[in-house]
């Protein structure tokens, strides 16, 4: 783990962005296409870590921006080069878009200055997407990443990430995957080697300091 010192530099409010990643009703609501993972992401206490990190960047006035998996009806540009796409497009949920599954999913709050990007292909948000033009416009230089799942999309994200140039920050607690034990143990012999890891609150303690006004 960092030192405070270190962190808080990692984390300075007007050059840090927060993504959540896949955090939609549809994945890990109550009506997931994915309930081992839903169920995971809720007993783990991982999604209403999400809200609480959410929350504190609004208050501290950093840009959250929250990446969305989706499907056309018509399933036009959608990926089917891997057996997890074509396994997910029998499911019996899914994340069409303008549906209730694409959704931030409850108990995380969107604010009118947060960000939503939707991709229609692929694992991860930065491969392909806005994401990362947006993130260079912003001024981001830390990503703070969190969500689902330490499977596929958030092992996905940070290695983009660390490939784009950015620092990725990880709150250990505020990703989950299934089964519950491999999330600690890709954190520690994967993410740890690429990303600083946290905790969700040493992230927000670090916020605490005098707010800074984002420039732009």
């Amino acid at each position: 783990m960092p030192s405070y010192e270190q962190l808080a530099g990692q984390l300075d409010p007007a050059t840090t962005v927060l993504l959540t990643v896949e955090c939609q009703q549809g994945v890990v609501g109550k009506d997931s296409a994915l309930p081992e993972l839903a169920a995971a992401a809720r007993s783990s206490g991982a999604l209403f870590r999400i809200a609480r990190l959410v929350a504190g960047a609004h208050e501290a006035g950093v840009q959250v921006l929250h990446a969305v998996a989706e499907r056309r009806p018509d399933g036009r540009g959608a990926s089917n080069n891997a057996r997890l796409f074509r396994a997910a497009a029998r499911l019996p949920v899914q994340q069409l878009s303008g549906t209730t599954a694409v959704r931030v999913a409850e108990p995380i709050e969107v604010a009118d200055e947060d960000l939503v990007v939707r991709r229609l292909h692929g694992l991860s948000p930065l491969s392909g997407t806005d994401v990362d033009a947006l993130l260079r416009n912003l001024g981001c230089r830390t990503l703070l990443v969190t969500g689902v799942s330490a499977n596929v999309a958030i092992p996905n994200t940070v290695f983009d990430a660390v490939n784009l140039g950015y620092t990725a920050v990880v709150p250990a607690d505020a990703i989950a995957g299934v089964p519950a034990d491999y999330t600690p143990a890709m954190i520690r012999n994967t993410l740890a080697l690429v990303a600083t890891i946290t905790t969700t609150d040493e992230v927000l303690a670090c916020w605490k300091r005098p707010r800074r006004v984002r420039q732009g």
